[in-house]
């Protein structure tokens, strides 16, 4: 009982607190009040529960009052400030509120009135840059959003240890973004005829993007056929990809992390195009308690194996332990912006796929089948890494297991009300686990006395094998084509589609595969699929065909020309080194150089 009443007397004393500073100044402006009640705050208290209801009484006032005068302003500023654990002063002029970290500092300059002239960000040994998306924040007054970005920017300088420490760690950050960027501008093979994508699925280590604004460096890793028509479509640029941040992070035991470039200027690359960095000695490493992180946005599932292979590339800096695993469809289908959250993971999960020309697959998961160990996998939020020469290693792996879960979920549906409806299934599949990287479509054509395999196996992000199984027929140009279609589209239903219409001779007239290539697979049924499944996207054939189904481009030689130092680079070892035939397509490289950050 006696704790009950407790709160009583501290509820009193609040209102008594409270009725005493309204007599007391009653006479007094609103400002003059905050004021005073603001320097009582910056006052040390014994008791910091007794600072709590003037805390959020003060918090309230200041909402409440428009922001039309300096004092006002500053006031605001230093209670995002405190709520975001960040110190704040003025300059001798009080025209410029500063709020400050160990590793960074804004600066607010001030106009009478309470306006704001700029917002500028300064790292640590850097100089100050303007921040035109917190100006325009505090210009509209909207202060909540200001708040939230000053805690990511706070986020990403969460670095574990004393402020020497945290100087080294981020020193050490930067030296590692120097290093991405002279491996990304070294020379490769092009793939793809887009130079955008081609960065994101073939370069060594994505497409990378320098931090701004005090966000980190971004690494787009993984971008599926789908995601890039869904670009096209609506903006004309590609998008939609799998990105990585690159920060840093706190780890339980000390690694020797770099304290300048690994990599020579100009790079010295190995036989198989890689550089060739400089050992970690103790006179350019340090020992430090922290690891540098991708941080996945998505988070992506992946499988137990992948994640012990990927401890394997760093030496034994494990990714985050997974407390919970499950099938990999499973945490899939949990993972699925576009699934009906009350679709849920049983014995035998059946989804159904509507294509063009009202035709409608069954897609079958038995789930006693995929609960074996090989398919059991974690939802990955971070990898930790201590060197650069991990990252192209690491973005293999990342992408390997994207495809395949691209693969998987190109079996999912929205569409469960057509199950037990009594609709005829065109085709009716079953997906099962092979190992870990290879499946099989167990399905009936026509008629229903013989059953087909087809066998997929993953082998990497970039070749995938298909084998085609059914009685009395053998045909390994078939199963060349199924492995061509299924990698430029990468749905399993279009691939089946296209089955169903070679093996079945009414259904389409013959061709020779090689001559067709994969356009037939679709029969421009790409843009009705991408419709089906997302239904506010609109795609047009043309875009279908051109980016997804389209021939493999002649594979040409890449390199930024721009700058001086590239006339250095040692290509002796790059294989397929031909002459870029249509550097004019790509004249941007040609004329961007070398960024900054390597100079």
């Amino acid at each position: 009982m006696e704790s009950e009443s407790e709160p009583g007397p501290i509820s009193m004393k609040t209102k008594t607190l409270l009725s005493h500073l309204k007599s007391k100044y009653a006479d007094k402006s609103w400002n003059e009040t905050v004021q005073l009640v603001r320097r009582c705050m910056e006052k040390t208290k014994g008791d910091g529960r007794v600072c709590e209801p003037v805390a959020q009484c003060l918090q309230k006032i200041n909402e409440a009052l428009n922001v039309s005068s300096l004092t006002v302003m500053v006031s605001r500023l230093e209670m995002i400030a405190k709520q975001r654990g960040l110190g704040s002063h003025m300059s001798p002029t009080e025209t410029v509120c500063y709020l400050t970290a160990d590793l960074f500092y804004v600066e607010v300059v001030l106009l009478p009135g309470g306006r704001v002239e700029d917002v500028r960000v300064a790292h640590h040994g850097e100089a100050p840059e303007s921040s035109p998306s917190l100006l325009q924040l505090l210009r509209m007054k909207k202060f909540q959003e200001f708040s939230l970005k000053l805690e990511d920017l706070a986020s990403f300088y969460n670095i574990p240890g004393d402020s020497d420490v945290k100087i080294k760690t981020y020193a050490s950050l930067k030296h590692l973004e120097t290093d991405l960027f002279k491996i990304s501008h070294l020379p490769r093979s092009l793939r793809e005829s887009d130079l955008h994508v081609d960065l994101i699925m073939n370069g060594r280590i994505g497409n990378i993007q320098p931090g701004k604004e005090g966000t980190p460096m971004t690494v787009e890793y993984y971008i599926s056929p789908l995601d890039v028509l869904m670009g096209l479509s609506n903006t004309g640029e590609v998008s939609g990809g799998q990105i990585a941040l690159v920060t840093v992070g706190s780890s339980d035991a000390s690694h020797r992390l770099q304290r300048e470039s690994l990599i020579s200027c100009p790079p010295q690359v190995d036989s198989l195009g890689f550089p060739v960095f400089q050992p970690l000695t103790e006179s350019c490493s340090e020992l430090l308690p922290a690891t540098f992180l991708f941080k996945l946005q998505p988070p992506l599932p992946m499988l137990i194996s992948f994640i012990d292979k990927m401890g394997r590339v760093t030496d034994g800096v494990i990714a985050e332990k997974p407390q919970q695993v499950e099938p990999l469809p499973q945490l899939l289908m949990k993972t699925s912006k576009t699934l009906n959250s009350k679709i849920s993971w049983t014995e035998r999960v059946q989804f159904v796929v509507p294509l063009p020309a009202s035709e409608y697959h069954s897609y079958v998961f038995p789930g006693a089948e995929w609960g074996r160990e090989s398919w059991k996998g974690a939802l990955i939020h971070t990898v930790p890494f201590t060197h650069p020469g991990h990252v192209p290693a690491l973005l293999d792996l990342l992408r390997h297991q994207s495809a395949i879960n691209v693969l998987l979920a190109s079996c999912f549906s929205d569409h469960s009300h057509h199950i037990d409806t009594g609709l005829l299934y065109d085709l009716r599949c079953e997906i099962l686990p092979e190992s870990d990287h290879c499946l099989s479509v167990t399905f009936s054509l026509d008629d229903d006395n013989h059953l087909a395999v087809l066998q997929v196996t993953v082998v990497d992000s970039h070749q995938m094998s298909c084998r085609l199984l059914m009685p009395n027929f053998v045909d390994h140009k078939l199963d060349d084509y199924i492995s061509r279609v299924l990698m430029r589209c990468m749905s399993v239903p279009i691939t089946m589609r296209a089955i169903r219409r070679k093996v079945t001779p009414p259904s389409l007239p013959a061709a020779d595969p090689e001559s067709s290539a994969a356009m037939e697979s679709t029969d421009q049924s790409v843009p009705d699929i991408i419709s089906t499944v997302r239904p506010s996207a609109s795609v047009s054939c043309d875009a279908a065909e051109d980016v997804i189904m389209a021939s493999p481009p002649p594979v040409y030689y890449l390199m930024s020309v721009g700058d001086p130092a590239a006339d250095n680079v040692n290509t002796d070892a790059v294989a397929n080194c031909s002459p870029c035939a249509s550097l004019g397509v790509y004249s941007h490289w040609a004329t961007s150089g070398l960024p900054p950050e390597l100079l």
